[in-house]
C-alpha cells in the first residue's frame, strides 16, 4: 500500500482562520494546534482517498462479486467452515 503522504516533507507555515472562542479554549488547554490539524488532515485525506478508490474500482468490485456469486470463490471446495 503506498504511503498516504511524505511524513519527512518539510513543514510549511499556513495562514488559517479559526473561531476565536475555539482557539482561546484550545490554547487554554495547551492543545498543540499544528499536531491536531495534521492529525485531522491525515484522517480526512485517508477517508477521501478510500472513497475515491472505491469509486474508481466500483465496476471491478461489482464484476468480481457477480463472478463469485455465479462461480463461487477459488478454493471453496477445500473450505471446512
Amino acid at each position: 500500500m503506498p504511503k498516504l503522504y511524505d511524513t519527512a516533507a518539510p513543514r510549511k507555515a499556513a495562514n488559517l482562520s479559526v473561531n476565536s472562542d475555539l482557539l482561546n479554549k484550545t490554547r487554554a488547554l495547551n492543545i498543540n494546534l499544528s499536531a491536531t490539524l495534521e492529525r485531522a488532515l491525515k484522517e480526512e485525506l485517508a477517508k477521501r482517498e478510500a472513497t475515491q478508490w472505491v469509486e474508481e474500482n466500483r465496476s471491478a468490485i461489482k464484476n468480481y462479486n457477480e463472478f463469485v456469486e455465479q462461480h463461487g470463490c477459488f478454493g471453496d471446495e477445500f473450505r471446512e467452515f
